[in-house]
């Protein structure tokens, strides 16, 4: 046994299996190691052929500038690469790769082969390491322009770290999804995937917006790419586009939320927290959003040597970059309207119409319905009224005096529907509102209407529900916190840390309707808090926003306990079920959604209207057959 006490070298073997621990946890990381240098090396075409999961064998070939035959066995050496020379490198790193060790640590753990040749060589040359003792032999070979590496034989000297693979179907999975990720961030890269012989992946090149949606399809699946905003904001030197999906379309798992770095894949607990807070007032409890989002800034501003595997970063300015992730896809969600959602007649044909218009939405603009086409479509040209229409459980069937029921550009309309129906397809949509007009009331619970794609189902609860929390809100912003005085100041005792944090942040406290006092370095008293959360325990909410405060520069929590006293308030005041609504208080609820924002859900996250189409309900009786 060696002696604990006496200080030595480790063998090369060794050091590059311990670093190989870091890097190489299972195929799909020798896949992410390769791909990014790929990526790196210019590659447009990426081949990757798997044998049982990646186990057995992984070969990823590109057609890259090539490694020069003198520079092959320096490859496989650790701390060798050619991303970085100096610290000044470092600290604004532009590759996916630059620590150099991937290679030497996949080719300890593996029988490695590497094949390359450059643009100006006669021809390959192809070396080959062997974990086993690491000695490089190289060798001439047959080889178009680019890079081979085939990993064989994964932990086959390290059988302790063998037992933890999985099967091969959930190994391949998991290959396939880095695959995945990567092709998502280089639309300009083709991906070929064979398993087992088997083609798996062909995505093409995507160099115009209807072959990215093509590829968004192949990776998301169509329910993605139907359901999905497109983002492009530019602002303050950082820029994020991207897709991500409405409300309604949410996972049981995060398992479809891809974000990149300037181009880097990243799992980010900033990014996912300024997410969460975004989709906070319309995702359904325990549901979890969708979005392929791309972040780019300068690489100065950001750090990607914080972890081994290089999926974590560090922002520079991390408050700036969390208020304007949740700026920017917090206004997206909520400016989504209903004639956003309702398909255009030119709706987006990945498999045979040509690209439509590109990504440029604008800052904090309009968002259209599908992907690819952030402005409305032509054919709607309904603008809402500035002022929504005054609908509440006090005034029912009593028009406001201030507010008309419906904009003055629908009264003809409305007058055309209240005569024979054939008047209403006689009518241009223009003139008919998206949500349409109401016809009847279902059961007391639903309110049915009648717009120009066919029919829509509203819940009249859900809609009335998020229409009165969206004008509570309005009023609490206005009017702000108002603060109650405790009759017995509440003593915290808090880290030294805590307590500096809420002196640098007191007169945010302030605003919010807070009065806190510092009693030393580490306590604090609480003499006064918001009137509306005099229920709340007071120590336990500023112990949890001093937390959010301290990891990410900014806190929702305050408003988080408002917003949920603000939904009790409106849900006990929507209008209940089997109240019976004429049609003037029907319409005016339509008006009222229409300009209401994230009218499409209620204070839960549940869907409060949906669209049954001509060709939908052509199907269900067979019409056309």
């Amino acid at each position: 046994m060696t002696d604990v006490r006496a200080i030595h070298l480790l063998s090369p073997r060794l050091a590059n299996q311990i670093a190989a621990g870091e890097v190489v946890e299972r195929p799909s990381s020798v896949a992410k190691e390769l791909l990014e240098n790929c990526l790196d090396a210019g590659a447009k075409r990426i081949d990757i052929e798997v044998e049982q999961g990646g186990v057995k064998r992984l070969q990823i070939r590109d057609d890259g500038h090539g490694i020069a035959a003198e520079q092959l066995p320096l490859a496989l050496a650790r701390h060798a690469t050619s991303k970085i020379a100096a610290l000044e490198d470092l600290e604004g790193v532009a590759s996916l790769g630059f620590r150099g060790e991937a290679l030497a640590s996949i080719s300890s753990v593996s029988r490695l082969t590497l094949t390359s040749r450059t643009t100006d060589a006669e021809q390959a040359w192809q070396v080959e390491a062997e974990g086993r003792d690491m000695e490089s032999r190289v060798q001439p070979a047959a080889h178009p322009v680019g890079t081979t590496v085939e990993v064989c034989d994964l932990f086959f000297n390290t059988p302790a770290r063998r037992k933890f693979l999985r099967t091969e179907k959930t190994e391949f999975d998991h290959l396939q999804d880095v695959i995945k990720r990567m092709a998502l961030a280089r639309f300009d890269v083709a991906f070929h995937l064979r398993h087992n012989g088997k083609t798996i992946l062909a995505l093409h090149p995507a160099t115009d917006d209807i072959s990215q949606a093509r590829r968004i399809a192949a990776v998301c699946g169509d329910a993605f790419l139907e359901q999905a905003l497109p983002i492009n904001i530019e602002r303050n030197g950082l820029h994020l586009w991207g897709w991500v999906g409405l409300p309604t379309f949410s996972r049981s798992k995060a398992d479809m939320q891809h974000f990149y770095v300037n181009g880097r894949v990243v799992s980010d607990r900033l990014v996912a927290h300024a997410v969460r807070q975004a989709y906070r007032d319309v995702m359904y409890g325990g549901r979890h959003p969708a979005f392929v989002l791309f972040l780019e800034l300068d690489p100065g501003a950001v750090d990607v040597n914080v972890h081994p595997t290089k999926h974590e970063v560090r922002f520079r300015e991390n408050r700036s970059v969390h208020d304007f992730l949740y700026g920017t896809l917090h206004r997206a969600i909520a400016d989504v309207r209903p004639e956003d959602k309702l398909e255009p007649a030119n709706t987006l044909n990945l498999h045979a119409q040509p690209a439509v218009s590109g990504l440029d939405a604008g800052e904090f603009g309009p968002q259209g319905h599908i992907p690819l086409s952030p402005t409305p479509s032509a054919q709607t040209t309904f603008q809402p009224s500035a002022q929504p229409a005054s609908f509440s459980k006090s005034n029912y069937g009593q028009p406001s005096p201030q507010t008309p029921r419906a904009p003055e550009n629908y009264q003809a309309a409305y007058q055309a529907f209240a005569q024979p129906l054939d008047n209403l397809a006689e009518s241009t949509q223009a003139e008919i509102p998206p949500l349409g007009f109401a016809i009847a009331q279902l059961k007391g619970i639903y309110i049915l209407a009648e717009n120009q794609q066919g029919l829509v189902l509203v819940d009249m609860h859900a809609a009335h529900e998020r229409v009165m929390y969206e004008r509570l809100k309005l009023a609490m912003a206005d009017e702000g916190l108002r603060g109650q005085p405790l009759l017995v100041p509440e003593t915290l005792a808090l880290s030294e840390r805590e307590v500096e944090c809420a002196e640098q942040y007191a007169q945010w406290f302030t605003q919010l309707g807070f009065e806190l006092q510092g009693l030393g370095p580490e306590s604090l008293a609480i003499r006064q808090i918001p009137a509306l959360l005099k229920q709340a325990d007071a120590a336990e909410l500023v112990r949890d926003v001093l937390t959010d405060l301290m990891e990410y520069g900014s806190s929702d929590k305050i408003q988080a306990h408002t917003n949920e006293l603000l939904a009790t308030m409106s849900c006990h005041g929507a209008v209940r079920a089997n109240r019976r609504l004429t049609l003037i208080e029907m319409n005016a609820l339509l008006r009222d959604m229409e300009v209401t924002e994230r009218s499409g859900q209620c204070n839960h996250g549940r869907p409060t209207w949906t669209q049954l189409g001509m060709d939908e309900l052509d199907k269900l009786f067979l019409r056309g057959r």
